[in-house]
């Protein structure tokens, strides 16, 4: 949670006038301010979380469909590749970079700006890192040849991963810990559904326009959710509209004849400490951290997973059962429609977790929060298995499409689990801990649609969507063991709160 006013110990604001030599002259003589920045109090008014209900909501789903849009743009690239294989000469192998290289710019996007928000608050970082977002994907829409084309989609997946990392800390900006599930599920879910939603958008689009459209489109909305971000969402951050208070208290005393002086701002080094410290210490967990590491790779399979999916589906019902473009983007609506059955279950778990709460007087063990992804665990590898086995042209195309309803469940309870375990086990580091996260299943989600086709190709689709649901089950039994040994393995380790 960002610092709250109570945080700091009550410190003397009065003026302090410094002693006077009677040897001086008057005009010598100049009165003195230190103005602490931790002594800086907001007015009730002020603090963000005092703000109405309706108010919170608003701005949550701006910041949620802002993400949704970052997210949505690495699912429109599936149904451009063969237009842009055709105008720029390109093989297939090489237009799915187009998904990749993006998704590489989200995963590696949180390691460098991650910490810029801490130092310069939410509202610099959202309107800089979107607009540059905005901007760059002109050149994907108006590229002159497959280098722009692929380049950019880097630099777009890079600048939109910033707001990916700030949103989760605007939320607890808003709102106490007693409230923040629901409107975190309602983000959470925004980075998942993203990935489903896009592949509809474009494959409608392609269907009966070029490929250029579908980032037309993309523009369109990115300048919308811009606009709503610049207009409508106020600073959060509560230390720095505790800084911005104290220098405007600094510029009013010196008005008034006194020598100001603000202290507690953060200085350019330590920002540069910060984001070096950002990107090491996840790859520092990794190595150290048997838990962060094995949650991290089940998590990284399971998107890759769904990345998979982009270049799988249009085998299995284009190839497979002769549909069309856009009756087969259509189709990744089930897995979407399984992402919001989960966030309609939120507050059954969060009555659940109530429960335990008031059972252990409020002494839960993290290791509680592994229910939800125990059963996710079981839903991924028992719908990608139910796939596997009726994604033959000869069974009726309805069976894998309700399939993928449970798999989106199983997706969003696992990364649910995940996160607020991480964050509770190692609340220290918890940036870096879902950074960690980030970077490895981005990664993972980058390198899978590569070989999908290849791996169709040499063991069937059956085969293929088999073998995944095969290493997902591997995977199953994670959060069953860690939820037994969790705190065992917490109390050995030098990160993690015991």
């Amino acid at each position: 949670m960002p610092a709250t006013p109570a945080d700091y110990p009550p410190a003397d604001t009065t003026r302090s006038a410094t002693p006077v030599d009677p040897c001086v002259p008057p005009s010598v003589c100049r009165k003195e301010l230190t103005i602490h920045l931790a002594a800086t109090q907001l007015e009730s008014s002020e603090d963000p979380k005092n703000m109405s209900l309706t108010h919170k909501w608003v701005l949550v789903l701006i910041i949620s469909t802002s993400a949704l849009c970052v997210t949505c743009n690495s699912g429109v690239a599936p149904f451009t590749e063969e237009g842009i294989q055709h105008q720029f000469h390109i093989s297939p192998e090489v237009s799915i970079l187009s998904i990749s290289l993006f998704s590489e710019g989200l995963g590696v996007g949180p390691l460098l700006l991650g910490p810029l928000s801490e130092f310069y608050g939410r509202n610099i970082v959202y309107w800089i890192s979107y607009t540059c977002f905005w901007l760059t994907t002109f050149p994907v829409a108006f590229a002159p040849n497959a280098a722009v084309h692929l380049l950019f989609r880097f630099w777009s997946g890079f600048a939109g991963s910033a707001l990916l990392t700030v949103a989760g800390g605007s939320l607890s900006d808003l709102f106490g810990d007693s409230s923040l599930a629901t409107p975190m599920a309602v983000y959470t879910l925004c980075p998942f559904i993203g990935p489903v939603l896009g592949p509809a958008i474009s494959g409608a689009i392609n269907q009966h326009l070029n490929w250029h459209w579908t980032y037309y489109v993309q523009l369109l909305w990115e300048l919308i959710q811009l606009l709503c971000l610049v207009l409508f969402v106020p600073e959060t951050h509560v230390p720095t509209l505790m800084k911005r208070k104290a220098a405007r208290l600094q510029r009013q005393e010196e008005s008034e004849g006194y020598t100001g002086k603000l202290q507690g701002i953060q200085t350019e080094h330590s920002v540069i400490q910060a984001v070096l410290q950002s990107c090491i210490k996840p790859f520092e967990l990794l190595l150290h951290e048997r838990m962060v590491l094995l949650l991290d790779l089940w998590n990284a399979l399971v998107l890759g997973i769904l990345y998979l999916t982009f270049q799988v589906f249009p085998i299995i019902f284009e190839n497979g059962h002769g549909y069309d473009m856009q009756s087969t983007s259509f189709t990744f609506l089930a897995l979407g429609l399984g992402m919001l059955i989960s966030l309609c279950t939120q507050p059954w778990w969060n009555r659940l977790e109530a429960r335990r709460s008031a059972r252990h007087a409020g002494a839960v063990a993290p290791e509680s929060l592994l229910t939800m992804g125990q059963v996710g665990g079981i839903l991924v590898p028992c719908a990608l298995l139910v796939m596997a086995l009726t994604a033959s042209p000869n069974i009726t195309p309805v069976l894998p499409i309700l399939a993928s309803i449970p798999f989106g469940t199983g997706i969003v309870y696992m990364f649910t689990s995940t996160f607020t375990y991480l964050v509770a086990s190692y609340r220290h580091c918890a940036a870096s801990a879902l950074a960690s996260n980030a970077a490895l299943r981005l990664t993972f989600a980058a390198i899978f649609p590569l070989f999908a086709k290849q791996l169709c190709s040499v063991l069937g689709t059956e085969g293929a969507l088999g073998l995944l649901a095969g290493l997902t089950a591997l995977a199953c039994p994670l959060p069953f063991i860690f939820a037994k040994m969790g705190e065992r393995l917490r109390a050995k380790s030098k990160f993690a709160v015991s």
